[in-house]
């Protein structure tokens, strides 16, 4: 998902048009995803989902509007400070819902990882809009329920309810172009391919992938591995676009990196420790 924001920038459509054929495209591609990994089957699989499914594509409906229209109405900072806590958000909700307990490590690197978010989109943040801050703050929270709910259909895949997620938002903002304009206007050639590798690969592969984290990590972790996106997209900004960030961002990228990279080698130590102690019982 990290080309996300560049391949935004660099089709330079307004926010409707991006929302439309994101949502659009995107449903497309989830449904080819969906018909490729279980052909016949696949009508069973929406079936499995259920009323979980459902609430799982209004969800991360919410969330796509709420990123998309968060950085409409405030600074590009506060919506990446906002976001970057739903790995927080997940915790809790995961702790009152599910009553699932996270180790002491994990509350440990979301603590690191907020700190280091927050040193690269200080040059970026401020006050902005109560009312930006507001869409920011329903994405993450969204986005944090969206996996907590996963979590409790254990071994269900909502992936494929993310189809739906894409005809809300893509049917939304063509009935906002449709009222404002009065058509539905269709992107020149070099905005098109952005949009095409975007909505049609990148953020279906890249969600899917997201929304099957919750059936083997808790809620948390698969918030924390999405900060990823935070680092290696102020990266491809940087290589593509020539927006250099500050050394304090870089020093705040590096702290991120890190703690997921020890985190991940500390825990799959811990998990070669326990397959050897059951090999030798």
């Amino acid at each position: 998902m990290s080309p996300d924001a560049l391949l935004i920038k660099l089709a330079a459509l307004p926010d409707a048009e991006i929302l439309m054929w994101r949502g659009f495209l995107s449903g497309l591609g989830f449904f080819l995803i969906t018909l490729a990994r279980h052909g016949r089957g696949t009508l069973g699989i929406y079936r499995r989902c259920g009323g979980t499914g459902i609430a799982v594509a209004l969800l991360f409906s919410l969330t796509t509007c709420g990123f998309v229209l968060g950085n409409q109405y405030t600074k590009a900072g506060n919506v990446l400070m906002i976001l970057a806590a739903a790995p927080l958000i997940a915790a809790l909700l995961s702790r009152l819902i599910l009553d699932e307990r996270l180790p002491r490590r994990t509350w440990l690197a979301i603590g690191a990882c907020m700190l280091g978010i927050g040193m690269i989109v200080i040059d970026d943040a401020g006050a902005g809009s109560w009312l930006g801050n507001g869409f920011a703050l329903i994405a993450a929270t969204t986005l944090a329920l969206n996996f907590t709910l996963c979590r409790r259909r254990p071994g269900i895949d909502m992936s494929p309810m993310l189809v739906f997620n894409g005809l809300i938002v893509g049917s939304g903002a063509a009935l906002v172009l449709l009222i404002g304009r009065g058509q539905l206007p269709l992107p020149g050639l070099q905005s098109g391919a952005y949009v095409l590798l975007l909505c049609l690969f990148i953020v279906p592969v890249g969600v899917t992938l997201l929304q099957r984290g919750p059936l083997y990590l808790p809620a948390a972790e698969v918030g924390l591995l999405l900060l990823h996106e935070v680092v290696m997209g102020t990266l491809w900004a940087w290589g593509i676009l020539g927006e250099q960030p500050s050394a304090v961002a870089l020093l705040g990228g590096a702290l991120v990196l890190g703690t997921l990279t020890a985190k991940g080698l500390y825990e799959r130590q811990l998990e070669l420790n326990i397959r050897k102690r059951v090999s030798l019982e």
